[in-house]
């Protein structure tokens, strides 16, 4: 037991040290947000003496981050639900269907994964256009799933595929229809998949800056995330309220983090474990 406690303390120091390197910005951003421009001025490393909720507020209300944060909500939301449904139908074809050419869409799939989005940049922001898609809500819905559906694809493919064949094969003998296999088997089935791709796909879509900029130039449909890059400029002598829409856009992510962790990991390891 005396010999382990070395190994453990190796092993704790550096993880040790990457957790507070992870968790310091979080608090140095919080503490800048809840100071006033004069005390940020004076000393920007001490602690906050009274906490000023005036640069949330006005983060919140004056600059537009409500605004800001809706527009967020809306898309992340509609993209999320038609990457999961288009995702979870395309897996279940690729992991359960035979069908001529299978494996080639498949690989296909898989070479999508690879490419950058600035390769197909300026021939989205065309079709885009082309279409009156630019600076819309569906446009925006409609490019995050074109860019995500690769990953959420692979993702419940390869856990699809873990689930035993005889479960599909018993499910079709007592009469279901190949729509209701996926939808009384697979999906109920695939719910920690579901979710654990469900909140990495919300996770990109919310710190999405590039696609957002592209779609959405308008200042009325900015995404949270391009609203907070805009504060940058707007307010580089108030250092306070930048980090107060700094805050405002991290929290969500933390939140959802911290209740579905767990899930989180459940989901990521559940193919796995399968079968």
């Amino acid at each position: 037991m005396a010999r382990t406690r070395p190994a453990r303390w190796v092993a704790a120091i550096p993880m040790a040290l990457l957790a507070l390197a992870t968790v310091y910005p979080l608090v140095f951003t919080t503490n800048v947000a809840l100071k006033t421009r004069r005390e940020y001025v004076l000393d920007r490393f001490s602690p906050a003496g009274a906490w000023n909720w005036d640069n949330l507020v006005r983060a919140w209300t004056s600059v537009g981050m409500s605004r800001y944060f809706l527009n967020s909500v809306v898309v992340v939301t509609c993209s999320v639900a038609l990457l999961l449904v288009v995702g979870s139908m395309a897996a279940f074809a690729l992991a359960r269907l035979r069908f001529r050419g299978s494996s080639a869409l498949f690989l296909g799939v898989l070479a999508a994964l690879f490419v950058p989005f600035q390769v197909i940049m300026v021939p989205l922001a065309r079709i885009m256009a082309g279409a009156g898609l630019t600076d819309t809500y569906p446009g925006l819905v409609l490019a995050y799933t074109a860019q995500f559906l690769p990953f959420t694809i692979f993702l419940l493919t390869s856990y699809y595929s873990t689930v035993p064949a005889d479960v599909v094969d018993a499910a079709r003998i007592d009469g279901n229809s190949v729509y209701g296999v996926y939808w009384r088997i697979m999906l109920p089935i695939g719910a920690p998949a579901l979710l654990s791709v469900g909140v990495l796909d919300a996770l990109f879509c919310w710190n999405d800056v590039l696609i957002a900029l592209l779609l959405m130039p308008s200042a009325e449909h900015r995404t949270l995330m391009v609203g907070v890059t805009s504060l940058r400029g707007q307010y580089s002598d108030d250092i306070p309220t930048f980090a107060a829409g700094v805050l405002i856009a991290a929290v969500p992510v933390l939140v959802v983090y911290l209740f579905l962790q767990r899930q989180i990991a459940d989901g990521v390891t559940a193919g796995s474990t399968k079968g």
